[in-house]
């Protein structure tokens, strides 16, 4: 069974999220010295706190930028630049969904030989409309929308696929939350990379032992990603010797 991320594999995500930083920024710095306040990694570090509380997802960002705001301004922030950063996470919550060029090609070329299933983390509602926006919804055996992506969590879903760990390989731009959680429970990966990723994402340790390291393969497009997937389904299936 192969599973593919959603944001920043599928559909251009971080993209909006980094210009929605790049606005707050902005409102903020008509309040204080960009160049004596490190802004975005205030923001980081508000965010990073509050993941436990608001989940992940737009919704929880823009309260990490209320926050944040009101911190770093010392309450100096006007009702109306709070204003500006609601209507922010508005137009966030409303961007279109654009396919990543090839991406439907390579998740119909998967699905030929393999079960598909979309596993995604964030705000349920969003996902679900941007899912539905995709048109790529009929391509899955099961679509799977998570608060966390863990070892427990894929452990769980696995147990309900009734598949081996082994038998699941996981695709997605996230090291942290695609590829690191199913190489630890005996799983595959492909990682193939965004342009842009959130910080967090990419804070994951990745096995370098010659038991593990093999289990993952790097791709640069998603043109790429059918070949990988047979290649390591081919590894998958070979007895390893004693």
């Amino acid at each position: 069974m192969i599973g593919f991320d959603a944001d920043d594999t599928l559909w251009r995500s971080q993209d909006y999220f980094d210009d929605a930083q790049a606005e707050f920024e902005r409102i903020v710095g008509g309040y204080v010295d960009l160049a004596d306040v490190r802004v975005l990694d205030a923001l980081y570090a508000v965010e990073t706190a509050n993941i436990a509380v608001f989940g992940y997802g737009v919704k929880g960002m823009a309260l990490s930028m209320v926050e944040s705001a009101t911190q770093i301004t010392g309450g100096r922030i006007a009702a109306l630049d709070l204003h500006r950063i609601v209507e922010m996470a508005k137009g966030l919550l409303r961007h279109p969904v654009k396919l990543l060029p090839g991406i439907r090609k390579a998740v119909e070329a998967v699905a030929v030989e393999f079960d598909v299933v979309l596993i995604t983390k964030g705000d349920l509602f969003h996902q679900e409309a941007k899912v539905r926006e995709s048109g790529l919804s009929d391509l899955f055996r099961r679509i799977e929308i998570v608060s966390e992506k863990d070892p427990p969590t894929y452990a769980r879903l696995l147990a309900e696929f009734g598949i081996d760990a082994g038998q699941f390989l996981m695709i997605g731009n996230s090291l942290r939350s695609d590829i690191a959680p199913v190489l630890a429970l005996g799983g595959w990966g492909v990682h193939m990379p965004y342009r842009t990723t959130w910080a967090h994402e990419t804070a994951a340790e990745i096995p370098t032992d010659q038991d593990q390291a093999p289990r993952m393969r790097v791709v640069a497009a998603p043109d790429a990603l059918p070949a990988a997937v047979d290649a390591l389904a081919v590894c998958a299936r070979t007895p390893r010797e004693a």
